[in-house]
């Protein structure tokens, strides 16, 4: 009988996400099965980095979009430090191009939020048995665009690409300032002519055109 009992391995889950609403949603759903097992959260990217290395979980859930740091540098980190522990992304983010990255990085899983409810389960369970899961309809998307991304245009100067590059990555005006040793006000009418020449007005949007045109890693 103990055998029957100790058949099921537990999947142990760290869930990161800024939200704790949505950390709350996510417990209650992944809780809820038998075999998984959420045992720690994180609100910030540090405190995910910080969780995933000291609790080695079978699985990260991650949200991207977090205060702290770039998303996409942490996957690469913790894919080098714990790869034990698969990483499933978990965004608002639907562009190819992201989740292209981050597969690269080294995620198992990428799930868009409105779809949480319906695939992060499948896709948890995939990541823990070392398999990949993509959102059906991005995984579409991503097979008819072009791995090759267009040129960006020549009016961005080289240090508006690094700018662009750094806010990509997820630092704030005030770290990309201390990093370049300039103000904050020139980084943020940088960010501004930046907005203007590419005619992009918020965060998301920038990232969106930065990771098109691969400007990430450059």
């Amino acid at each position: 009988m103990s055998d029957l009992t100790t058949a099921t391995t537990t999947t142990t889950i760290v869930v990161a996400d800024d939200h704790a609403v949505v950390r709350s949603g996510l417990r209650l759903l992944l809780d809820a099965e038998p075999e998984l097992e959420v045992i720690a959260e994180a609100g910030d990217m540090p405190d995910a980095i910080r969780m995933v290395q000291a609790h080695r979980p079978t699985v990260l859930v991650l949200d991207l979009s977090m205060p702290g740091g770039s998303g996409l540098d942490a996957i690469t980190a913790l894919s080098a430090t714990t790869p034990e522990s698969a990483i499933v992304v978990l965004t608002m983010q639907d562009d190819p191009a992201f989740a292209r990255r981050a597969l690269q990085n080294g995620a198992l899983a990428f799930v868009l939020k409105e779809a949480a409810d319906d695939e992060l389960l499948e896709a948890v369970r995939a990541a823990a048995r070392g398999e990949t899961y993509l959102n059906p309809r991005l995984g579409a998307r991503m097979a008819r665009e072009p791995d090759a991304p267009p040129e960006p245009p020549d009016d961005l100067t080289d240090r508006e690409r690094d700018v662009l590059r750094r806010i990509a990555l997820g630092h704030t005006n005030a770290e990309i300032a201390g990093q370049l040793f300039l103000s904050v006000r020139t980084i943020e009418t940088h960010r501004a002519h930046i907005q203007q020449k590419l005619g992009r007005s918020s965060r998301a949007e920038l990232v969106e055109y930065a990771l098109e045109h691969d400007l990430v890693r450059t």
